[in-house]
């Protein structure tokens, strides 16, 4: 899907109804944001000499792979984050004053990736991720530095049921003296989903207040899983 068809499905949703199902439950699915043969085209980019493969074991994040684009990212994702981003950051900007927090986006990726660099923060978090069977995601959040942007994208690249059974993706949230939350995002063949990173704002019967949350994807039972996470910070 070149640029301009992307930008003309982001402009067909309803982002005032995206926006509110953010807020109720931190997260939206964008149902078919990305056709078959583009989904396809992405998880084939796993197998490219540009995606550096990191063991999930490795970091203590459960078991299987991401493939990380240190140089650059598969054309044209990166043009897609910055249509995203440029859609988000109103919104990511009324949460932090909801949650008293200080910073505030910049309506453009450019200048807010700027910030990151200024900040010490130059290394890339958007992966691939390729499950077999047994391998997972742990329940985890990407945070760190002192540029967060509260809100990430997480699509699915292979179909459900035909190329892989289990491995559904999962959210907890944890609201203050409560027990946490478990949340399914029901992701199918070519599904996107917006997600809180980390914190978001939940209104209570005295005001707003941040409720924590973390993701993981759970065992996969058969086939092999592939899935993609665009984050719009870059890690320090």
């Amino acid at each position: 899907m070149h640029d301009s068809a992307f930008e003309t499905r982001l402009e067909r949703l309803d982002w005032a109804d995206i926006g509110s199902q953010l807020d109720a439950e931190g997260y939206a699915v964008l149902p078919g944001l990305l056709d078959t043969e583009l989904a396809h085209s992405l998880a084939r980019q796993i197998d490219t000499p540009q995606a550096r493969r990191v063991s999930l074991e490795s970091s203590g994040l459960g078991r299987g792979d991401l493939y990380h684009f240190d140089a650059a990212m598969p054309a044209p994702l990166e043009q897609w984050r910055a249509a995203l981003y440029r859609r988000l950051a109103g919104l990511a900007n009324r949460w932090n004053e909801l949650m008293g927090a200080n910073p505030r986006y910049p309506a453009e990726l450019a200048e807010f990736l700027a910030r990151n660099r200024s900040a010490g923060q130059t290394r890339a978090l958007s992966h691939l991720n390729r499950l077999g069977v047994e391998d997972y995601v742990a329940l985890h959040q990407r945070n760190d530095g002192e540029q967060v942007f509260p809100m990430q994208v997480v699509a699915l690249l292979a179909e459900p049921g035909d190329g892989f059974l289990g491995g559904e993706f999962v959210m907890t949230e944890q609201r203050p003296r409560m027990q946490s939350r478990p949340l399914v995002a029901p992701l199918k063949f070519g599904d996107a989903a917006i997600i809180a990173t980390a914190e978001r704002p939940f209104q209570g019967s005295k005001g707003y207040y941040r409720v924590n949350l973390k993701h993981a994807v759970s065992r996969v039972r058969e086939g092999e899983r592939v899935g993609l996470e665009l984050f719009f910070h870059d890690a320090p």
